[in-house]
């Protein structure tokens, strides 16, 4: 088998719930060695998190595969002693407490370099490790709202909505991933081969992804509001109802793309229009394109508009469901719908793995351990502790 490309990268994870139990899977997934700490009485809220199987959140084999699970006791003294004997053997630590916790532990970032002066400190918190708001709590769906992404979400005339998962979570922990790499190559190329925090906010992930919405604002003193379907800005970009009541999405915002569309709908008079030949042009005129373009959808069901328009090489789709998406011959084409032993011998389908790397690819070894699946391996056989010392910690509640 391949080689992947995280192999003899050690992860210690602190985290709980989503943004650094989410990092941490991406990182086990290419090969390195998580080991995710849990509380030793309940273990990660996420174990009992939305649709249960036996007890266990099915979100939970998604999320921590390929980890190995300890139980330890951070509150506790001893607990904390552990946790520094485990910083000496691995190359990052990952944790999404609120700012200050591992500090008032004695295990901020200074205590951790006095052990490992190479580790890798990845950081996740609402606010950030610094700044006025630094010590207020922060889920990610506040972050979606004061870094403006919420504002911009559902129709003008309606409250704001979010969307249906955790995306601000999501993102950070995808910049975690990002952050943790590129120290980690810093790390390899430095001589003294110093380690560095990275610090990331849920609100500057989501914040991150508003296009060119700051410079607009300042410049122009425009503000962006929503707009339902539609793509500010950018025409046409919208969802069409089609005959069968179905809906599908278009988009049909390049300039040849525009006029292929336009052909292809039996509008040969606007696909020609020079005024429709650049994008500002069909952005003024946004309302009566789209309008256009419905009302040629609903003349058609929506296999029929799919396969019109797939010919002539118009971007277009429709809008899955989850049953849609396990029934579609690419998804499974692209080994996305993965099927996996679950510990009482049953199947279950869960994501494939995201990127695709041709020559070290990611893969799912195992689904997520039970609660403290790996204490015996990481405390005797990893840090060498004896059976006694194990024993002992066990009974008083420490792992």
């Amino acid at each position: 088998m391949a080689r992947k490309p995280l192999e003899g990268i050690r992860v210690l994870e602190l985290g709980n719930i989503v943004a650094a139990p989410f990092a941490g899977k991406i990182l086990s997934e290419f090969g390195a060695e998580v080991i995710k700490v849990e509380e030793p009485k309940n273990g990660d809220p996420l174990r009992n998190w939305r649709i249960m199987h036996k007890d266990t959140s099915v979100w939970w084999y998604v999320q921590a595969r390929n980890k190995k699970s300890i139980t330890l006791n951070l509150r506790d003294a001893e607990g904390q002693e552990i946790v520094k004997t485990l910083i000496e053997k691995v190359d990052v630590v990952l944790e999404n407490f609120k700012p200050g916790t591992l500090e008032k532990w004695g295990l901020g970032f200074e205590e951790m370099q006095k052990i490992n002066p190479s580790i890798i400190l990845t950081r996740i918190s609402g606010y950030g490790q610094t700044g006025p708001y630094k010590e207020k709590p922060g889920f990610g769906s506040v972050a979606e709202a004061i870094g403006g992404l919420r504002y911009l979400t559902g129709y003008p005339d309606l409250p704001p909505v979010r969307v249906g998962i955790s995306l601000g979570d999501m993102v950070a922990g995808l910049y975690a991933v990002i952050g943790t790499l590129m120290s980690l190559r810093a790390r390899d190329v430095d001589p003294e081969k110093k380690g560095q925090v990275v610090d990331v906010a849920l609100y500057e992930s989501v914040f991150s992804l508003l296009e060119g919405i700051l410079p607009e604002y300042d410049l122009a003193g425009h503000v962006r509001e929503r707009t339902g379907s539609t793509l500010p800005g950018i025409a046409p970009s919208n969802t069409y109802e089609c005959a069968d009541g179905k809906h599908v999405v278009i988009g049909g915002n390049g300039d040849k793309i525009f006029q292929r569309l336009m052909m292809a709908i039996g509008r040969e008079d606007i696909a020609l229009n020079p005024k429709y030949g650049s994008n500002q042009g069909r952005a003024d005129d946004v309302t009566f394109i789209d309008a256009t373009i419905e009302e040629w959808t609903k003349q058609h069901p929506l296999k029929e508009v799919q396969r019109i328009l797939d010919e002539v090489s118009v971007p277009v789709g429709p809008i899955y469901s989850i049953k849609e998406i396990v029934e579609d011959e690419h998804y499974n084409a692209r080994e996305m719908l993965r099927e996996v032993d679950l510990p009482d011998g049953s199947k279950v389908l869960v994501p494939g793995i995201v990127p695709k790397l041709s020559g070290t690819p990611g893969d799912i070894d195992w689904n997520g351990p039970s609660h403290g699946e790996h204490n015996e391996e990481i405390y005797t056989e990893f840090m060498n502790f004896s059976f006694e010392d194990f024993k002992r910690l066990k009974e008083q509640g420490i792992v």
